[in-house]
């Protein structure tokens, strides 16, 4: 295979046989049960990265079950994890902590190509009579348990559109084959082409379990604000860097002052 077939290859790992097709990613019958709640502000601030900035006066999380039975390229899956509500630069959107799914291609496409926080685990979200639960399993062990009263009122859909429309955010790290950051960038994306379906309140519980390698219960469960059901179709738009960590400083005029002292 000469150079110029493998720059044109060169798409994703592996080569020959990528774990994921080039986008766009359109999501069809899109499911969320998304509980926010109020956690420690000191633990908040630990985890969420500069520049982002938090409201420690509400410190929120929103944990997030999502159900994708139909998306391009990537198929039938599901994921869990904890997004955090943030600012950037007078901005509101959502800092993504981690995330947790049981499909290789997602993950290696959103680690790879976002920078999204994925590992694998075995999330589920289904509706058990009159209760839509949510729950997340790593290996043989439960983290996390979410419910809420199936369709008890319909929510704004104007609102919810514009919940989604909002900027999100991700901390992208690949490491340099010796170990060191090469790529440790601040990324924004956005959601697109956004068609809600429906939308719905109710009662809301969650329930966190500590677990050394899915560390959700660190931010822990001081209050469920509010809980919504969601199901729509989108398409998850391509990132843009707003931050790059490992950007040199460029180089500053010297000042009077200091021309003064060197003479």
């Amino acid at each position: 295979m000469r150079e110029k077939e493998v720059l044109e290859r060169a798409f994703a790992m592996p080569l020959t046989s990528p774990s994921y097709p080039p986008g766009p990613y359109r999501f069809v019958n899109r499911e969320y049960l998304i509980i926010t709640y109020r956690t420690d502000p000191a633990k908040l601030r630990a985890v969420v990265p500069a520049p982002l900035e938090l409201d420690e006066r509400e410190a929120l999380v929103k944990y997030e079950f999502i159900r994708m039975p139909d998306s391009n390229g990537f198929g039938d899956y599901t994921e869990s994890g904890q997004v955090i509500p943030v600012s950037f630069r007078g901005r509101r959107g959502g800092y993504t902590h981690c995330m947790f799914l049981n499909d290789e291609g997602p993950i290696a496409g959103g680690r790879e190509l976002w920078g999204f926080p994925k590992k694998l685990a075995q999330p589920t979200l289904r509706t058990e009579i009159d209760a839509l639960v949510g729950t997340l399993d790593y290996g043989p062990l439960r983290v996390a348990t979410g419910t809420m009263g199936y369709k008890h009122r319909e929510a704004d859909l104007g609102q919810v559109k514009a919940s989604l429309a909002a900027p999100n955010f991700l901390l992208k790290i690949i490491p340099h084959v010796d170990g060191t950051p090469r790529i440790c960038e601040l990324v924004e994306y956005h959601l697109e082409d956004v068609a809600i379906k429906g939308a719905w309140t109710g009662p809301a519980a969650l329930h966190l379990f500590p677990h050394a390698l899915a560390p959700v219960a660190e931010l822990p469960v001081l209050e469920v604000v509010s809980a919504i059901h969601i199901l729509a179709d989108l398409t998850l738009g391509m990132g843009e860097v707003v931050h790059d960590y490992l950007r040199q400083p460029s180089r500053q005029t010297p000042r009077i002052d200091d021309m003064a002292l060197a003479t």
